[in-house]
């Protein structure tokens, strides 16, 4: 997990506080934003750190398995039952589960789910012995569990069995800040798939990406930058080949002619600001503003100045500044 943004920077801290404990929690945020991301960090930063962290997407089985995957089954309980299989449950003894998705869950497998988290006690699918396991469970969603519940899809007494604490994590487009550190970040990571022309990327495209309201998150900064990277025939990748070309801008959506005005005036002041490097004299100049008026701008479309670098555009001189901000808590006391 890396960034500098407050939004962020709010979340690490959130992490330690609830790392701190061994209550469940439930991790809230859309699709894409890295939700697993931050349940493993909470396990790191937890006492169950040296214990075994398990993950299952409640949305991704069938729901004919999903009860044998969580508990287990015996040898010959249903067709198909060649030996006993030990469940994820109990798999994660002493540790940490996450339930990915937890929203998708069947009615039929919350009453059994609600059970394990109130006995601390599981059965296996054909099994009569109930088997005591030392779990701590931290389930995710993106849908709004609240409101599941009000419509009866979801059991209100096992949302509030796992919404003892909370944490949010926030969408990329809230996190203006970090999108080039990101950028670079994955460029690097992902840097044996690059072509050898390729160095890094051109300004137009960081300011592009800090426009840009990302719909898929993270998940989709990666794509964009990785198929970038492959693809570009150019030694600064440029925004059609992250395929964030100006009229993908111009086509978002604002609710009112105030929130047009704002989008407009945000996007002119982070393309100025992007073009020079982050420098307040010269991109005023450009606008026609005094300095004073550009750092009130700034202030109120939430540009922050901090981390940016003498020129964020070219990744040779990225790559040799300081390390971006990255939650790691093995360093943590």
């Amino acid at each position: 997990m890396v960034g500098e943004s407050p939004v962020i920077k709010t979340l690490f801290r959130s992490i330690q506080k609830v790392g701190a404990v061994d209550a469940p929690v439930l991790i809230q945020g859309e699709s894409g934003t890295g939700k697993e991301l931050a349940a493993k960090a909470i396990h790191r930063a937890s006492a169950r750190s040296k214990s075994p962290f398990n993950a299952i997407n409640c949305g991704a089985l069938p729901s004919n398995l999903i009860q044998s995957e969580l508990f287990g089954h015996e040898k010959g309980s249903f067709t198909g039952a060649s030996q006993r299989k030990i469940g994820i449950i109990e798999n994660t003894d002493g540790g940490t589960l996450f339930l990915d998705e937890i929203g998708d869950l069947p009615l039929d497998m919350q009453v059994n789910l609600l059970r394990f988290l109130e006995n601390h006690t599981i059965q296996r699918v054909g099994g009569l012995k109930e088997i005591e396991v030392d779990v701590r469970v931290l389930a995710a969603t993106h849908v709004d569990l609240e409101k599941a519940v009000n419509e009866g899809k979801f059991r209100e007494d096992l949302f509030h069995r796992l919404n003892v604490l909370q944490i949010r994590v926030p969408a990329l487009r809230e996190r203006g800040d970090d999108i080039a550190t990101l950028a670079h970040y994955f460029f690097n990571k992902f840097s044996m798939e690059k072509s050898s022309i390729v160095n890094g990327f051109s300004k137009d495209s960081l300011s592009v990406m800090q426009l840009y309201e990302w719909p898929g998150n993270i998940r989709e900064l990666i794509n964009r930058v990785r198929r970038a990277m492959v693809m570009s025939e150019h030694p600064l990748i440029r925004p059609s080949d992250l395929g964030l070309e100006r009229r993908v801008l111009d086509s978002r959506y604002a609710s009112s002619l105030e929130e047009a005005r704002d989008l407009a005036e945000r996007g002119v002041v982070m393309a100025s600001l992007t073009r020079h490097s982050f420098n307040i004299l010269h991109a005023a100049r450009e606008l026609g503003v005094s300095r004073v008026t550009l750092y009130r701008l700034m202030e109120k479309h939430k540009i922050h100045r901090e981390g940016q670098g003498d020129d964020i555009a070219n990744h040779d001189e990225q790559t040799g500044s300081k390390e971006p901000n990255v939650l790691n808590f093995k360093r943590v006391k």
